[in-house]
């Protein structure tokens, strides 16, 4: 309970259910190991994506009225990728909360971006879930630069950005990333995702983490369809 009330100061949140922190703080390495069974962060982080997604684009809409769709989801894209993510992280030290399975523990798991970004995203759910939209809000919030300009950010290996600025000039077209395997142990796991266009396979790809494996499936549709990767 010291450790969630240290963290909780940091969030600058207090949790009604310390449970739901509890459970947004647990990898997947740890939930596993031994005879635990613990609920991992996984889907917490699931949704935690979908309300940062939104947050993030609100608050964009309304701040750079003037700019059109195509810089505002670069701009969103810049926000919340991975590595914008882990900073937003470092910068209220989550990493150190973060309950690891010796072996991730002991291949430096609680430096590594994947793990820590998606414990930010799992937090976020957490409060989502604790306290509604509104505290969630203002959460993700805090870590909104002031000012942004979408001709001097750069968005470093956003397949998805670029697959999706494509795919929606024709408003019919539906992409969706599918999961379709998981291998490996809990330290060093793979996963394999597709990229479906309406329901019609056009790339996978294979990393260690799903957001990993999402880019690389969208940079195998980009080559596929004539595009430079």
């Amino acid at each position: 309970m010291e450790v969630i009330s240290e963290l909780e100061k940091a969030l600058c949140y207090t949790f009604r259910n310390k449970a739901l922190l509890q459970e947004a703080l647990t990898h997947s390495s740890f939930s596993h190991e031994g005879n635990r069974h613990e609920k991992d962060n996984e889907r917490l982080e699931f949704l935690g994506d979908s309300v940062l997604s939104l947050i993030v684009a609100e608050h964009l809409f309304t701040h750079y009225r003037h700019y059109p769709e195509g810089d505002l989801t670069k701009l969103r894209a810049s926000l919340v990728c991975e590595k914008s993510l882990f900073n937003f992280a470092n910068r209220i030290g989550l990493g150190q909360f973060i309950r690891l399975g010796k072996g991730e523990e002991n291949t430096g798991g609680r430096e590594r971006p994947s793990i820590v970004s998606d414990a930010f995203e799992a937090t976020l759910a957490a409060i989502y879930l604790d306290g509604g939209y509104g505290e969630a809000r203002r959460f993700v919030l805090r870590f909104m630069p002031e000012h942004m300009d979408p001709q001097r950010v750069t968005v470093l290996s956003d397949y998805k950005t670029a697959l999706q600025e494509i795919i929606q000039k024709n408003r019919e077209e539906r992409l969706e990333y599918v999961l379709t395997g998981e291998s490996g142990p809990d330290h060093n796991k793979s996963f394999t995702v597709e990229v479906h266009l309406n329901s019609n396979v056009i790339g996978t790809g294979t990393g260690h983490s799903k957001k990993q494996a999402e880019q690389l499936a969208a940079k195998e549709a980009l080559s596929l369809m004539g595009y430079e990767t």
